[in-house]
């Protein structure tokens, strides 16, 4: 037993240190091999066939401290490593977090933008679609139209960029008959309209007067396909509109 010191048998590496003044030194480097937890105070509770200090031949003693201070220095070094490692992980998930929610908003924006200039691009090909230079009020009612008269005043009324669409539709439907009548359906007109009664919303005369199933023809292409030419789109892929 090592004079002046109080003993306590601490397992290192297989060594028993028993000094309780180096157990305070080394920072209480309890079991480093086995992961045990010695209490300074039980003498008796190290187990038989441990090597005491005062065992140790005096040479090689404090190598024997040294040893377990520098495994308690690695230890310790370990666990600093390991909680940088964890901080490091942690920062670089946020940043990935917060760059992924930055480039989503930016996403959504550039998307959100995109969608507004195609609805004003939309809007504009509608609005110019519908600019017809005349109205079918502003043609003079005649008893009879050659398909001459009737052409001239659809080239009048429909954009000019939406003209051969328009004219094409026309062709296919009635050939530019304004009473023609489908005996099978009854549609009728330019248009072929089924019901024929279609027509009254764009007048009262559409039976008579081509100009006012003109008009008609011209907003149905545009409230329900947008323009003319997408009108003929369709019918060209359908063989309908």
């Amino acid at each position: 037993m090592l004079e002046g010191n109080r003993v306590s048998r601490i397992s290192v590496r297989g060594f028993a240190v028993a000094s309780a003044t180096a157990v305070t030194a080394v920072g209480s480097v309890v079991g480093v091999a086995s992961g045990s937890t010695a209490q300074n105070n039980d003498v008796e509770a190290t187990a038989a066939g441990t090597t005491l200090l005062a065992d140790i031949p005096v040479g090689q003693q404090a190598q024997v401290q040294t040893a377990s201070l520098t495994q308690q220095a690695d230890a310790q070094a370990i666990a600093a490593d390991a909680g940088a490692k964890k901080e490091a992980e942690e920062a670089a998930r946020k940043a990935a977090a917060e760059t992924a929610i930055a480039k989503k908003k930016e996403a959504d924006e550039a998307a959100k933008k995109a969608a507004e200039e195609a609805k004003e691009r939309e809007e504009a090909k509608k609005a110019a679609s519908r600019s017809a230079t005349r109205d079918s009020s502003d043609f003079a009612v005649q008893s009879s139209y050659s398909i001459a008269e009737i052409q001239s005043m659809a080239r009048q009324m429909v954009p000019s960029g939406q003209w051969q669409c328009f004219s094409n539709i026309v062709d296919h439907e009635s050939s530019w008959n304004y009473q023609a009548v489908n005996p099978s359906s009854g549609a009728y007109g330019l248009f072929q309209a089924l019901p024929a009664g279609k027509y009254a919303s764009a007048g009262a005369d559409w039976r008579t007067n081509p100009a006012t199933q003109i008009k008609w023809g011209l907003n149905y292409m545009n409230d329900r396909y947008g323009s003319p030419c997408d009108a003929w789109a369709f019918w060209q892929a359908n063989h309908w509109y």
